[in-house]
């Protein structure tokens, strides 16, 4: 999985009145959208929700249904991108089997703004008067392209950092402020020359898990595209920024900066809990991976500096609601709370993800955040103030089917020394492109 990934509103009010605003549940779970009933008369609604990763939605979940006590949510966890992606697809196709309210990473979502019609249009359900909630390029970005149909609400943002290991920090010499060590990169050859210091100090860990976890924090600092051109064009091979990305990457690899490591992986999962790398690019809902993943082990062991070259966005996700749904209004309910202020700030605890939600981010209790498994970091400021200049990057429809199944493979087989750095590359290309006009 890639996220991805790593804009902000909030929709607290509407969201803690639901049941009474709009007579949801107290006449029985019919959606008068479908005319289907899924209750027992009288009884409450039951809804369901999947999401994929680590969005911090337990708490939210709970405080949704104590706010609205006729409706129950199913929770399901559906692991990672890689596992879902296909599983939703198949469960769309087949008009059957979606859960009322299913978790787009943003890559998902441009897939689905051109295949929209498995989807419900929030519109038609009053997410109109909540453009003011959300940050105006999250809001923006889940409308179809004749901005008749909007498909989602926006959970996150991902402002980049760069989360680093104290203690080996230390052992190799290195100063482990926050302040101090960002100071060491300013640029990504900065970076780099770090990492060969770092190297130099023998201190039995590599300085970055993947040569694969630069591509997405450099090409969204230096481009507003990756793999399409806005009018859908594939232009992998042409965009000069993706090129200097994947060498950049394989030139660490080759310099035995980079673990190895496929991410997503059980050997990725442990070597987090074997300090087995120092660093990591990290936007606010990689902190929520770095503590499930090193759990006890790295508190207070890992800390976070600012991303070198400044800047870029890495993931934020979206909620929609299947066209098959037959509880949409209770699902839309649901959405507008966990996008909204109390949703934001629970799962940001919870987890870390920055919420999308403008009050949630307003909110002392994430503007003022700690985090004090990450060696009390302040999260709150770090990560608010880098997404007030965060820009929209277009990414294109079949985007993260590009990345996870054509040229993140075969970058990983380069950066392993199974495929030579150009061969890498060729392939990395000859597959993206394939799969983007097949």
């Amino acid at each position: 999985m890639s996220f991805t990934s790593r804009r902000m509103r909030s929709v607290a009010a509407a969201a803690l009145t639901v049941g009474l605003a709009l007579g949801i549940g107290a006449c029985s779970a019919k959606d008068d959208s479908t005319g289907s009933d899924n209750s027992t008369a009288g009884g409450p609604v039951t809804i369901s929700l999947s999401y994929f990763g680590t969005p911090g939605f337990t708490q939210a979940v709970k405080d949704f249904e104590a706010a609205n006590p006729n409706i129950k949510v199913d929770v399901k966890n559906e692991g990672q991108t890689k596992d879902f992606v296909p599983k939703l697809a198949q469960q769309l196709s087949a008009g059957s089997g979606a859960s009322d309210v299913v978790m787009l990473e943003e890559g998902m979502l441009l897939q689905y703004l051109k295949d929209n019609k498995p989807f419900a249009n929030l519109l038609d359900l009053g997410a109109s008067s909540l453009e003011s909630e959300y940050l105006p390029f999250k809001w923006k970005n889940a409308f179809t392209a004749d901005g008749k149909k909007l498909v989602g609400l926006g959970t996150d943002v991902g402002p980049l950092a760069m989360c680093y290991r104290t203690d080996l920090f230390q052992k190799a010499g290195l100063p482990t402020d926050r302040d101090a060590v960002s100071k060491l990169w300013p640029t990504w050859a900065d970076y780099v020359k770090q990492g060969e210091t770092f190297k130099s100090k023998n201190t039995g860990a590599t300085w970055l898990d993947s040569a694969t976890s630069v591509m997405q924090p450099y090409i969204m600092q230096n481009s507003d595209t990756w793999f399409y051109d806005k009018s859908d064009k594939y232009i992998g091979d042409s965009n000069p920024v993706v090129r200097k990305a994947y060498d950049l990457g394989i030139d660490m690899a080759s310099k035995g900066l980079t673990a190895k490591l496929a991410r997503w992986s059980t050997d990725w999962d442990a070597a987090f809990k074997n300090a087995a790398f120092a660093t990591v690019p990290c936007p606010p809902w990689y902190t929520g991976v770095i503590k499930e993943r090193a759990g006890d082990a790295g508190k207070n062991k890992w800390d976070i500096a600012s991303i070198p070259g400044g800047g870029g966005n890495w993931g934020g996700s979206y909620l929609a609601i299947p066209e098959q749904s037959k509880n949409k209004k209770a699902a839309f309910e649901l959405i507008k709370f966990l996008t909204g202020k109390q949703g934001g700030i629970d799962s940001f605890k919870e987890a870390g993800p920055l919420p999308s939600s403008v009050n949630a981010l307003s909110d002392p209790q994430i503007s003022g955040a700690t985090n004090d498994y990450f060696n009390n970091a302040p999260v709150g400021k770090i990560y608010v103030d880098a997404a007030k200049t965060l820009k929209p990057i277009y990414l294109g429809p079949k985007h993260q089917a590009l990345w996870e199944n054509a040229f993140e493979p075969a970058m990983q087989a380069a950066e392993q020394g199974k495929l030579s750095a150009q061969a890498g590359w060729d392939k990395a290309i000859k597959d993206s492109k394939a799969l983007a006009e097949g």
